[in-house]
This record gives C-alpha cells, sequence and structure tokens, in this order.
C-alpha cells in the first residue's frame, strides 16, 4: 500500500477544466513528469486570469512556491532549470512565449496556445499591445463550490439537494445563489427551499430591488426608534 503524503483532494472546491486537447494531444505526447505537472499547474493558474488576455510572466513562476515544491526545485536551484521545463512545454505547443521590453530589461510571457492566445500573441508581436504592471497575476488558493459553501452553512447534501443546486448553477448566477446563502444563515432559515424562495424573487423583480427595499426597510426603523 502506498503511503500518504499529505495531499488531499477536496471534492467540494471550485473545480478546474482543462481543454480536451490537453487529453487528446498533449497528455499522450508528454514523456517528462516535471513538464506534466508545470503544464498542468500553468493551465490551471492562467484560468484566474480575468478578460481576453490571458498570461504568465516568468518571474510570477520563478517565484511561485507551489510551483517549486511541486517540480522539486529547492531554494537556490539555478533559474535556468524551470526555464528547460518551459522551454519543452512551449516546444511541445503548450504555451507561446512572447519576449517584451518594457524599459527595464526582458521580460518573458508564457501565454496558451489556444485561439485567445494566438491572436495575443500576434498583438505583441505586432507591438500592438503590452501588459501592464497591473495585469499581474497571483495564484489563489481554490475558491469553494456551492456545493461546499451549502454543506458548511447550510447542511448536509443529498442526492436531491445536490440535483437542485445543479439545477440552480444552470439558472441562476453563482453569486446570486452564494448571496442567498448567506441571506438564509443570517436569517437562520438554513434550508433549500428558503434560498430558492430568494432566487426566484430576485428573477422575478431584480436582485437591485430588493437590496435597495433592504436599505430602506432599515432606515425606517431606524427613523421610528
Amino acid at each position: 500500500m502506498a503511503e500518504k503524503n499529505g495531499a488531499a483532494l477536496i471534492a467540494r472546491d471550485e473545480p478546474v477544466s482543462l481543454p480536451a486537447s490537453f487529453f487528446s494531444e498533449l497528455l499522450p505526447a508528454i514523456d517528462n513528469l516535471a513538464e506534466l505537472k508545470l503544464t498542468v499547474y500553468c493551465l490551471s493558474a492562467i484560468q484566474q486570469k480575468e478578460g481576453n488576455r490571458r498570461y504568465l510572466r516568468l518571474a510570477e513562476l520563478e517565484s511561485d512556491e507551489t510551483l517549486a515544491q511541486a517540480l522539486a526545485l529547492e531554494a537556490g536551484a539555478p533559474p535556468g532549470v524551470l526555464r528547460r521545463i518551459l522551454n519543452r512545454a512551449v516546444a511541445r505547443g503548450a504555451f507561446l512565449e512572447a519576449a517584451i521590453d518594457p524599459g527595464a530589461g526582458v521580460e518573458r510571457l508564457y501565454i496558451p496556445n489556444d485561439e485567445r492566445g494566438q491572436s495575443l500573441y500576434q498583438q505583441i508581436q505586432r507591438g500592438e499591445w503590452r501588459p501592464a504592471a497591473a495585469d499581474d497575476i497571483e495564484v489563489l488558493p481554490p475558491r469553494p463550490s456551492i456545493f461546499g459553501l451549502y454543506e458548511d452553512n447550510i447542511g448536509a447534501l443529498t442526492p436531491m439537494i445536490v440535483d437542485s443546486i445543479k439545477d440552480a448553477e444552470a439558472t441562476y448566477p453563482s453569486d446570486w445563489i452564494e448571496e442567498a446563502m448567506r441571506l438564509a444563515v443570517e436569517g437562520n432559515k438554513r434550508n433549500w427551499r428558503y434560498i430558492m424562495a430568494i432566487l426566484e424573487r430576485w428573477q422575478q423583480e431584480g436582485r437591485g430591488r430588493e437590496t435597495r427595499g433592504r436599505r430602506h426597510g432599515r432606515r425606517k426603523r431606524n427613523r421610528s426608534r
């Protein structure tokens, strides 16, 4: 029996998606464990970038402790080690490498080799776009899924509740569901029926209208004191 190394997959964490081409094209071709780890990690991290321009800076990757641990890079390891692994991923076609010079030295960007990434790469090559300092990515811990929030704050997940949450996710924005759960907890109404009543009311009357109503109600109560 293999020994546990302390790692665990938490089912209620928000899932990270990988493109189907990763499994059909990249995975069968990758023959290096470090390259595989780096490719999966970067594809996951880059999903945290909002908007159409998604990339990772070499400096970000070099300072990422989680990535260093995954690649077994000890403190003080030559920076060329990570570069060699990145070069393998670029040669494999997983990422595009672009070099820019913002004035303080050349920076290297790694862009996913998909349709949007190819468009961004061409813009950089033509000198039409370069990132600002505010475009840096911070790799955050995974956010709990709706299922995790329900289990942590409302109650146990049953097959019927799981199906109901899936239906709600297909109908309402996730931030609506999270806010409705929060209101259920604040009102001590910890049940799915109450949460659905809030979502249905927002859909019919508008979420902003309810927010204004709640604030207006609070003002009335204050005046009556």
